[in-house]
């Protein structure tokens, strides 16, 4: 009977001092690092005129960027880049992932040669999950009388950042003053963004062609924040003498900001913005 007591009595003591079961691991950390560029290439040309896409993946690789969102992107598309591929090119020469999500996808200038494709694209260090081309309301520039109308070119990805699932989205919105078409854009954009799980991880990086303050980009504030907390303005645009920041990182509920600079080089006629985050598990 003594025995039993005894075995009883340190059972209760176990109980008592045993970590909960939900305790995390010694090193583990609810936050996982994150580091997200945004970079309108100019199709690799730079400030200058010179086409030199090596130069372009050099800025983005010495960024140190995680995840990139690349707008003016060719693929195939005409003689001012060589009619390379410059997604699948970037990718190969910085050893990460891809996904390009074309705006444009027209016939081949000459017969057998693929198709001439220009837009806009996402590359990964981390694994990605899953990949969707979104449609966006555009103004065609291949149409001499365009009319606002759905059109591709607004590419998600879903990385896998250090286990943890994260919803990216590069875009580029219409560069025209009158910001009619911009307003519809940002109402896609917010219907899109609101499909995910509500829980979602979402980092939105584009070239908006608008300022912060500009009435056309308010709705878009209502569901994430302007990465860009520096009291410095962080111009972008046009990267010889920038006068504007119109080249963006967003962030959602669960993904914080540590930190965020501009770089400065003339690889294109806009400078990248690369931003430190981290995600909550």
């Amino acid at each position: 009977m003594r025995r039993i007591s005894l075995l009883l009595a340190a059972l209760l003591t176990l109980s008592l001092t045993a970590p909960a079961a939900s305790a995390a691991p010694a090193g583990f950390s609810r936050d996982v690092p994150l580091r997200v560029m945004n970079y309108n290439i100019h199709t690799g040309i730079g400030s200058e005129g010179t086409l030199d896409l090596a130069r372009t993946a050099s800025v983005i690789r010495d960024s140190g960027a995680d995840v990139v969102g690349l707008e003016e992107v060719d693929v195939h598309w005409d003689a001012r880049s060589d009619f390379r591929d410059q997604a699948r090119d970037l990718a190969r020469m910085l050893h990460m992932g891809v996904f390009f999500a074309p705006i444009y996808d027209l016939p081949p200038a000459t017969d057998g040669a693929p198709r001439r494709q220009y837009g806009v694209a996402v590359l990964s260090r981390f694994p990605i999950l899953r990949a969707e081309n979104h449609l966006l309301t555009r103004l065609s520039t291949q149409d001499p009388n365009p009319v606002p109308a759905p059109a591709p070119g607004f590419p998600e990805v879903v990385v896998l950042a250090h286990g943890v699932p994260v919803h990216v989205y590069a875009t580029h919105l219409d560069y025209r003053a009158e910001p009619a078409v911009r307003e519809l854009q940002v109402a896609d954009t917010l219907r899109i963004l609101a499909d995910d799980p509500r829980d979602a991880r979402q980092v939105l990086v584009g070239d908006l062609n608008a300022e912060p303050a500009a009435p056309e980009l308010v709705p878009l504030w209502t569901r994430l924040t302007d990465a860009w907390t520096s009291a410095e303005p962080g111009l972008t645009y046009p990267a010889d003498v920038p006068a504007k920041r119109i080249d963006y990182v967003t962030t959602s509920p669960g993904v914080h900001v540590r930190g965020i600079r501009v770089i400065e080089t003339l690889a294109s006629d806009h400078r990248p913005v690369v931003a430190d985050l981290t995600v909550r598990r």
